[in-house]
């Protein structure tokens, strides 16, 4: 009886979430978009209770004794892996898919936001999980802070698979600095349809019907009493892309790594604040693909023809393949 009632306060617990942590936590991302159960990982940050919402996916079939760490974009939680970690698991590989600090279901403090404090907040989730040791595939921003973690814990990654990373150009050279307030305003005066416009123009080139579900998020996100704090968060960690450039990091990666860029990729982050003629030479993916393969040691680069910025997406069966390939085999 004691050992059943012992069992049942620490299902409590561990379910358990403060008030506090509930209220910095307003949804970006419905719950219910995610292809697997969300788990929590409570911690102090700045003497603020925080959880970081993450999905941790055993292997389907028999364990090849890896394990695979997801990062996701911006614009997104990581919901939008729900493929990517189904053939990851069907692989053999546990799979571990956060929401950054600021992001989907994890909480949105009201603070500035850096590469560095993620990379650290990512380390400790995998610490809590006992797992020394990783494989990374990031995505567009997730490719900013894969790279910013294999820097400073080489130790941890052993490959990194960037898809579409920004930040492989200094975007301060040509986007003039905007400041936070701004930015928040800008945030609010988003409509579904200007929205929409913008995962076009940016994300998906060739826009598909299942990509609107994207736009519902953002819709009910709207929504959300808490909006105006989730438009700031969100100028504050555009301020974190803005100033946390990877682009002299390339260099000085120490992991085998995988650049898999879609040649129809155009985007260019803060293009809206620049005059035309300053940003037209920026955004060309091919050419900034082949760059960054020439300034990483030990990678190697697929060019995927007429895919955009969220190849797992667009073409999710090729770029699966692919990385169950590199992975395989990284050297």
């Amino acid at each position: 009886m004691l050992n059943r009632l012992l069992a049942v306060v620490w299902v409590l617990a561990c379910a358990f979430i403060s008030p506090l942590s509930q209220a910095q936590s307003p949804t970006w991302v419905d719950s219910g978009s995610y292809p697997f159960p969300l788990r929590f990982f409570e911690f102090d940050l700045q003497g603020t209770p925080v959880q970081m919402a993450y999905m941790d996916v055993a292997p389907s079939a028999v364990s090849n004794g890896q394990a695979v760490l997801l990062m996701h974009g911006k614009n997104f939680g990581s919901d939008y892996w729900a493929h990517t970690l189904r053939v990851l698991s069907q692989a053999g590989y546990r799979v571990i898919a956060p929401d950054q600090i600021g992001f989907g279901q994890s909480s949105k403090p009201d603070q500035e936001y850096r590469f560095q404090d993620l990379a650290r907040h990512t380390a400790r989730l995998l610490d809590q999980l006992q797992l020394q040791r990783v494989a990374i595939v990031a995505n567009s921003m997730g490719g900013m802070l894969g790279v910013h973690f294999a820097r400073m814990f080489p130790e941890r990654v052993s490959a990194l698979v960037l898809e579409n990373p920004i930040g492989l150009e200094d975007y301060a050279q040509a986007i003039p600095e905007q400041t936070t307030e701004h930015l928040q305003a800008l945030e609010m005066q988003q409509t579904p349809a200007s929205y929409r416009q913008f995962l076009h123009h940016s994300y998906f080139p060739n826009w598909q019907a299942e990509y609107e579900r994207y736009v519902e998020q953002f819709a009910r996100t709207q929504s959300n009493p808490d909006y105006p704090h989730l438009a700031k968060v969100s100028a504050q960690t555009y301020q974190m892309i803005y100033h946390g450039p990877i682009l002299e990091e390339l260099p000085l990666l120490k992991v085998p790594t995988l650049l898999i860029i879609g040649q129809a990729d155009r985007t260019v982050f803060g293009r809206r604040f620049a005059p035309p003629e300053a940003v037209r030479s920026m955004g060309n993916f091919p050419a900034l693909g082949k760059a960054a393969q020439q300034r990483i040691p030990d990678s190697k680069l697929l060019e995927f023809e007429g895919v955009g910025h969220v190849a797992h997406l667009e073409v999710p069966e090729r770029f699966n393949s692919a990385v169950l390939a590199y992975l395989k085999d990284p050297h």
